[in-house]
């Protein structure tokens, strides 16, 4: 079961917003927004399996992470390890 499942299944009531192909990269959320908390490595690790990895960077840049869709935009953590 991934973790935006388990999410999901422990808070049925809340509508959480998610970014399209990115499920693996999610590794929680923020329970004041109600915002999921995507890796930022994993989502271009994801990427890189289409594309090589200034692609990758590039690409999570401008059309993932630059994207503000509302007040339950996803938050993006840049992962140090």
């Amino acid at each position: 079961m991934s973790v935006i499942d388990v999410i999901m299944l422990r808070y049925s009531d809340v509508e959480f917003l998610t970014a399209d192909g990115f499920d693996d990269a999610i590794i929680g959320f923020d329970e004041q927004s109600w915002r999921v908390i995507y890796s930022v490595r994993k989502c271009i690790d994801i990427l890189m399996e289409e594309m090589t990895e200034p692609d990758a960077i590039e690409y999570f840049s401008f059309n993932v992470s630059g994207s503000y869709v509302g007040e339950k935009t996803p938050i993006w953590s840049y992962d140090m390890f």
